[in-house]
């Protein structure tokens, strides 16, 4: 590669031109072949950056220049590999060659490694560097523009990739539309999307978002079956049953959308079908006990109850605010292979390894919720989990269990620990006996986090900390939603967030033991007693950890004044409702 020659070259012919390298008195020959070869590499990285790389780092403020310095820096280094390697001959030129395309290389994978750890990032938009994926989605393209153009790649119960339909066709319409609904559910960085009839004529979409329902668009009658029609058929589910309740699953990708799992659940109504579409379900209820939440001494104590098998804990939340997370969390901190740990679930949506999850399918008249929890509790588990409280039959079941010997988890419908503890007590109807085996209750509520891309600090006034109970001298500073960002001193849409504000959640906990002097309270039904000596105990309530959350920065106090509003709109701790009939929810 490196061949050193005399001051003067000697002439060369048209037959053997060849590109000229200087490095100081020293030069090097090299035929054009070698030198368009050793341009490859150059031009598929100044692609990629040009590409993907500088316009990632644009769009979610990575320091876009920065950024462009060290790829510089890496190209430099890359060239003068290929200039003052001192190796001649054929291995010269391969070492040169390789070692050029590592250098490039290193400086894409040193991008994509911390930029995949950005928080500002949203998981959807992480960088991958599979590229058989790449090179697959490509042919897929390829592939879909034979027949129309399709932004999604849909994977069918089946395993099978479904193909759209030719152009001009009503089926192509009905597939674009079908499109476009997850499409839009995934850019806003939805959970779930719905769609059910609003009159006779017309459907109505509604997404939820960090647990928060956005109202979508209305669809014409005839058009939402229809899409309502293909997701049932992609999933494998029975397009002539409009009645039954049937769910199944489907696998969706693009070139911006890496692989989701979409549950569709599909059931009759009285003005007609409704569909629900769940993102990765799976993954929903997938968190660490530790990562729950909770402050350092909640967590102590659930971890120190998790060290007995006996006793009733109750697990307290309304719907959509993560019971079935913090059900699965708190089973999976007792040891799945020295005890016998089982739940009593509507929908598995997660398997627990090492766990028996039987499901109770309501289609089965032979048994009843109650039935299968009591069938449970006598095959003398250690530790069991049940999804819910729906009737008195099954708190009588609970409370009539052999609770020296076993732990039992109940997770239930109720606004805070007191609407929990005042709900199970009712539903057993014997205030003595539901007191003697309770040993704690957790309540929970999600709340959003502020996008840490676009939040917005703010100094609250002396007022507004007085009316939070927040001390004026320690808290100097707040956070609200923005939405915006500045871009070359003009306000755009936060990549991040898309606007809203608030992107993931995180829940707000109150953890309370249940001892002698709070036993003897339940039994006798002395709830002002009771929220007395919860009160008492200092011990931080569901809104007093929000509140702590929105001194720390991690949400707002809009965000703790919505959790806490909820409270009040639906009667507070008042405890006046009474178990309902079964009913099965779609998400945790």
């Amino acid at each position: 590669m490196m061949i050193p020659l005399s001051d003067t070259l000697g002439s060369m012919t048209l037959g053997s031109l060849s590109i000229t390298l200087a490095a100081g008195d020293a030069y090097a020959l090299i035929g054009w072949w070698k030198g368009l070869l050793l341009l490859a590499p150059f031009l598929g990285w100044a692609w990629m950056l040009s590409t993907i790389l500088d316009k990632h780092a644009q769009r979610f403020f990575l320091g876009q220049e920065k950024w462009n310095l060290i790829h510089m820096i890496f190209g430099a280094a890359a060239i003068a590999l290929i200039v003052l390697l001192p190796l001649g001959g054929i291995a010269g030129f391969l070492a040169a060659f390789f070692g050029a395309i590592a250098v490039l290389a290193i400086d894409i994978f040193v991008f994509v490694t911390i930029a995949n750890k950005d928080e500002r990032i949203p998981e959807h938009a992480k960088l991958t560097l599979n590229f058989s994926e790449m090179a697959e989605k490509r042919d897929e393209k390829k592939q879909a523009k034979k027949l129309g153009s399709s932004e999604l790649v849909v994977v069918g119960a089946d395993k099978m990739k479904i193909m759209p339909p030719e152009k001009e066709t009503t089926a192509y319409a009905v597939r674009l539309a079908s499109e476009e609904l997850v499409i839009n559910g995934y850019t806003t960085h939805a959970s779930q999307i719905d769609m059910r009839p609003i009159n006779a004529e017309t459907y109505g979409v509604s997404m939820l978002v960090d647990g928060v329902r956005q109202p979508g668009e209305q669809i014409a009658l005839a058009d939402a079956i229809q899409v309502i029609d293909f997701w049932k058929k992609a999933a494998g589910l029975d397009v002539n049953d409009r009645r039954r309740k049937q769910s199944g699953s489907v696998t969706v990708s693009s070139d911006d959308m890496s692989n989701q799992t979409i549950k569709c659940i599909t059931s009759g109504s009285k003005t007609g079908m409704v569909l629900s579409m769940v993102f990765n379900p799976e993954l929903a209820v997938q968190r660490k006990p530790e990562d729950l939440g909770m402050t350092n001494s909640q967590f102590e104590m659930v971890k120190s109850w998790a060290n007995e098998t006996q006793g009733v804990v109750l697990l307290g939340a309304p719907s959509d605010n993560g019971r079935t997370t913090s059900m699965y969390s708190m089973l999976k901190l007792h040891d799945a292979y020295t005890s016998n740990i089982q739940t009593i679930e509507y929908e598995i949506e997660n398997a627990l390894e090492g766990v028996k999850q039987i499901q109770y399918d309501q289609s089965k008249e032979e048994a009843d919720f109650a039935t299968t929890v009591r069938s449970a509790l006598r095959r003398d588990p250690d530790v069991v989990g049940i999804c819910d409280l729906p009737d008195s039959a099954t708190a009588q079941n609970i409370a009539n269990a052999d609770l020296e010997r076993t732990r039992v988890y109940v997770s239930l419908r109720a606004e805070d620990a007191l609407s929990a503890i005042q709900l199970y007590t009712r539903g057993v109807g014997d205030p003595k006996l539901a007191a003697k085996g309770l040993e704690g209750v957790v309540a929970q509520k999600l709340l959003r986090v502020l996008c840490s891309n676009c939040k917005v600090a703010y100094q609250p006034s002396p007022e507004m900390l007085k009316k939070l109970g927040l001390p004026s001298d320690k808290v100097k500073q707040l956070f609200k939603k923005g939405g915006q960002v500045l871009i070359r001193n003009k306000p755009e849409v936060c990549p991040t967030c898309n606007g809203i504000g608030y992107i993931g959640q995180t829940g707000c906990f109150g953890v309370f033991p249940i001892e002698k002097d709070e036993m003897q309270m339940i039994a006798s039904e002395n709830w002002t007693g009771l929220r007395t000596a919860m009160r008492k105990r200092s011990l931080p309530t569901v809104q007093q950890a929000a509140l702590r959350k929105a001194v720390e920065g991690i949400t707002s106090i809009e965000e703790v004044s919505r959790i806490s509003s909820s409270n009040k709109k639906s009667g507070g701790s008042s405890g006046s409702k009474k178990p309902s009939s079964p009913k099965p929810q779609p998400t945790a």
